[in-house]
């Protein structure tokens, strides 16, 4: 994930955008019902294995587990948090742009993450095991391309909006499955409704 850059733009240029939801920062987590997932959309060879895996990519496969998480945090979101029928921005990483891409909803609450097991498995972890696994997933299933892709420049921009304060993109940008608040997560489906003017 490249570092943030300084944001020089005048606050005249930055569009209105509706939110609808003021919760707090302070929101617990056992009411946060909206995630963000990342992937990476262009071809990264991994162990003989493409890890490439797009929108689009999801779009194909209507429903793919969200295998190959390595990280104790997101584990634990994965395993612990995500429930059916939570939404999730979809996350482009790795790549030239980074940025949101869809939606995808969750149809299968943790599961122990098998691809851990397999020793030809990019995501193949030899300290796993199958009677205590270490590792866990959920199944996604694609909701919709958004209207218009927004970068992560494009968050950064607005990054001082009520809306997006506190948003883990912006203070914890590498973790790879993080919550979202309501009040983020529809603040992004309405920038991706409006006309690109500034990026």
């Amino acid at each position: 994930m490249p570092k943030r850059k300084q944001d020089t733009t005048s606050d005249t240029n930055k569009k209105k955008v509706k939110t609808t939801c003021n919760k707090s920062d302070e929101e617990d987590d056992e009411n946060e019902r909206y995630w963000l997932i990342k992937a990476e959309p262009h071809t990264r060879m991994e162990n003989g294995v493409d890890v490439k895996f797009s929108i689009h990519d999801l779009e194909k496969k209507k429903v793919e587990h969200w295998d190959g998480v390595r990280n104790y945090e997101a584990r634990n979101i994965l395993r612990d948090k995500m429930k059916v029928g939570d939404l999730c921005l979809f996350y482009h990483s790795n790549c030239k742009e980074p940025g949101i891409a869809g939606l995808a909803k969750v149809v299968k609450e943790g599961y122990p993450d098998f691809t851990a097991w397999d020793p030809r498995s990019p995501y193949f972890d030899p300290k796993s095991d199958k009677d205590k696994p270490k590792w866990f997933m959920v199944d996604v299933e694609f909701v919709k391309v958004l209207p218009r892709f927004i970068s992560l420049k494009e968050v950064q921009f607005y990054k001082d909006e009520d809306a997006l304060k506190g948003m883990k993109l912006l203070t914890r940008g590498r973790l790879s499955v993080q919550p979202v608040k309501k009040s983020a997560f529809e603040f992004i489906l309405n920038l991706s409704e409006k006309d690109n003017e500034t990026f």
